[in-house]
């Protein structure tokens, strides 16, 4: 199996993870009722529509524990599936699957519930010019399997850390003085992406006129963003960010702006209902 993601050390998450559930005893309920030699079969399975993330690092939690479990892979990441789909099958150690069961469910329940999510999303701006972008809101630790599921989801990730581009918010603003200043300064470092947060038309002219390369028009209605986009008149990409729910995205996505950016994505998503069902061999 390949899963590779760049900054992911995916033995390293598989192990730190089965180690926080496993404690110092292990799965002591396993260990007292499963004979050592017991063998299960069991399938993984959805039980809503979803779009799947994740099952590559199940599978792994599943070889850590027995390295000649036989797993079937029955779809494949960022696949949609109907409610009822059987995603994996798998045949090995009892004692090793039902170990290994919550670590692997809690992973692909919580990123397909991202991809279901941002699936959503991409759904809804369908058409229009604007194109989805997750943000940093993530769970810490998770950063990478997040942006992971929402690109499953069809989504496109923003910036991963804080050095991938400055981002002028209002509390740089505050701190610098005004916003050409704050944007001079950055410029004046030498980075090449200058992102700036403006929450009103009349800082778009000072932003691009002291080197900004991007604009975040944030919490603006569709007829402001309309008139910003309008502004800027494709200078710089613009994106609209700030309580960006599933019944506003399309409007907001029609003003023109080039990016729309949701933290819900990461912040809010609900994990997706996913079992995993054993039968005695």
């Amino acid at each position: 199996m390949t899963f590779d993601l760049e900054n992911f050390d995916l033995s390293a998450f598989v192990a730190a993870t089965l180690a926080e559930d496993m404690g110092h005893g292990g799965d002591i309920t396993s260990a007292a009722t499963i004979p050592a030699d017991a063998r299960f079969e069991g399938v993984m399975a959805s039980r809503d529509a979803i779009s799947v993330a994740g099952l590559p690092i199940a599978e792994a939690f599943f070889r850590a524990l027995d390295p000649r479990v036989e797993i079937e892979m029955l779809v494949e990441d960022g696949a949609r599936v109907a409610k009822g789909a059987v995603l994996m099958r798998l045949k090995g150690s009892a004692r090793a699957m039902l170990t290994a069961e919550r670590s692997a469910l809690n992973t692909v329940q919580h990123l397909s519930g991202v991809a279901t999510l941002t699936a959503q999303y991409v759904d809804a701006i369908r058409g229009t010019k604007a194109t989805l972008l997750d943000t940093r809101k993530t769970i810490p630790g998770l950063r990478v399997l997040e942006k992971y599921a929402v690109r499953m989801g069809g989504g496109t990730n923003h910036r991963m850390r804080l050095d991938d581009a400055a981002m002028i918010k209002d509390n740089h603003v505050a701190v610098a003085g005004d916003i050409g200043e704050a944007v001079r300064r950055a410029v004046a470092a030498g980075i090449a992406r200058v992102i700036v947060e403006v929450d009103r038309v009349d800082q778009i002219e000072p932003a691009l006129a002291a080197g900004a390369t991007h604009l975040l028009l944030d919490n603006m209605d569709p007829p402001t963003l309309r008139g910003a986009v309008t502004l800027v008149g494709g200078r710089v990409p613009t994106e609209a960010s700030g309580g960006v729910r599933l019944d506003t995205i399309k409007a907001i996505a029609e003003t023109g702006v080039t990016f729309v950016s949701v933290g819900r994505l990461t912040q809010s998503a609900a994990a997706a209902d996913i079992g995993l069902d054993f039968t005695a061999v």
